[in-house]
């Protein structure tokens, strides 16, 4: 997260959804985190690039590049960003739009509307986790938005009340033709380490689950759209093949878990 200034506290780390390190509150600036670092760009999908730093910043999350004939959208965000890796990923042909899941990636992101001159998605629920205002924020209200040319924000709730997965339904297209789609889903459906599951929580560290009424809510919003595969928050972390039947069967694998009752 970063702040317009210097101040005692950072509420989003004081939030029962994070915490305060164990050696108290520390801070740091972008010039600071620039120093023996570099941006890292790779290929992680059929038109989806990764965008990452080295040494990695924050929790190792790193951003995507959706690229499309009408525009390129930067999924998610990272704290790192210096003069190289802006000119590279101009290469690559710029940014269009910005839009993050969740205020935990919030990060530089007015930093990166700046440098490409682009708006940043984000739904209202989260507007008061915003720490740094800027005209460059669009707040969107309702259940789900498009941001470009077959490009949908889904207001899916879980984790924070704002937040947000991004479908874009000409991703991952099939030797049949078809179009597969696929889900941009940071860590609101987190991809686990084996690939073929997601999981649902409220909080990560402190091991909180995310309530299941919030979670079905969320099925029957991404119900419409369909996607073979789900691109999670951190390098590598796909799953593959069938997405859609990825995200229903890990539902039901919480769900049995976390009610105490028969209800699925």
């Amino acid at each position: 997260m970063q702040y317009g200034a210097a101040r005692d506290d950072c509420p989003i780390c004081e939030d029962e959804r994070q915490y305060v390190g164990w050696d108290g509150q520390q801070w740091t600036t972008l010039d600071e985190l620039q120093v023996g670092r570099r941006g890292v760009i790779s290929d992680e999908g059929p038109g989806i690039v990764g965008i990452g730093a080295d040494p990695p910043t924050a929790i190792g999350q790193r951003a995507l590049l959706v690229r499309t004939a009408t525009g390129n959208v930067l999924w998610d965000m990272i704290t790192y960003l210096d003069d190289d890796l802006v000119g590279r990923i101009d290469e690559l042909g710029g940014v269009d739009a910005i839009a993050i899941s969740h205020p935990h990636f919030y990060g530089s992101m007015i930093e990166w509307a700046h440098a490409f001159d682009a708006p940043v998605y984000i739904h209202v629920a989260d507007r008061d986790w915003v720490a740094r205002h800027d005209d460059a924020i669009v707040y969107w209200d309702g259940e789900t938005t498009e941001i470009g040319d077959g490009l949908t924000l889904i207001n899916a709730g879980v984790h924070f009340a704002g937040g947000q997965v991004l479908h874009w339904r000409d991703g991952e297209p099939r030797s049949d033709g078809e179009r597969g789609g696929a889900l941009l889903s940071g860590d609101i459906f987190t991809v686990v380490q084996d690939r073929r599951y997601v999981s649902f929580m409220y909080s990560y560290p402190n091991h909180i689950p995310e309530r299941p009424r919030v979670v079905r809510r969320a099925l029957r919003l991404i119900q419409p759209y369909p996607f073979e595969r789900v691109y999670g928050a951190w390098w590598k972390r796909i799953v593959h093949t069938d997405g859609v039947a990825a995200v229903q069967r890990s539902a039901d694998r919480y769900l049995e878990y976390a009610l105490d009752d028969d209800r699925s």
